[in-house]
């Protein structure tokens, strides 16, 4: 099954799915970057190995109301989320291996090694805060 865009139709839906136990793997792009689109295959490819997760792609500039003001350095950009917890939120090497090792990094972890981690830095603290997905759709 391929990634779910972002689109206005279905950010309510999307926010719903997104429930306490529920993995989420976003990528933040932009239509106009080519590494973007040669990207995409690969991440289309990893939500069919993870049919358990919620695979979301989303274009910042097309999106940007839905989501708000993510900061965004370069792309991609992906974003590894559980209920409210940001597990990770960072640029990537655009192959679809790398981002699945680091799925693998966070799905293997405890209940309380995951509550740690969010708390782990000031960075991962403003993950919490500044890039919750599930936060930004509800009240986009």
């Amino acid at each position: 099954m391929p990634s779910i865009t972002l689109q206005p139709e279905n950010q309510h839906q999307l926010a719903q799915r997104m429930k306490d136990d529920v993995w989420v793997v976003a990528c933040l792009c932009a239509a106009w970057c080519d590494v973007c689109t040669s990207y995409r295959p690969g991440f289309d490819e990893l939500s069919a190995q993870h049919p358990d997760k919620l695979f979301v792609w989303i274009d910042i500039e097309d999106s940007a109301d839905l989501v708000g003001d993510f900061d965004v350095e370069n792309f991609p950009t992906l974003l590894i989320q559980r209920g409210d917890d940001v597990m990770f939120y960072g640029t990537t090497i655009p192959d679809h291996r790398i981002a699945h090792r680091l799925i693998a990094s966070h799905v293997d972890k405890t209940e309380s090694e995951l509550k740690l981690q969010t708390q782990s830095s000031i960075e991962h603290k403003e993950w919490q805060l500044e890039r919750n997905l599930r936060k930004a759709l509800i009240q986009g």
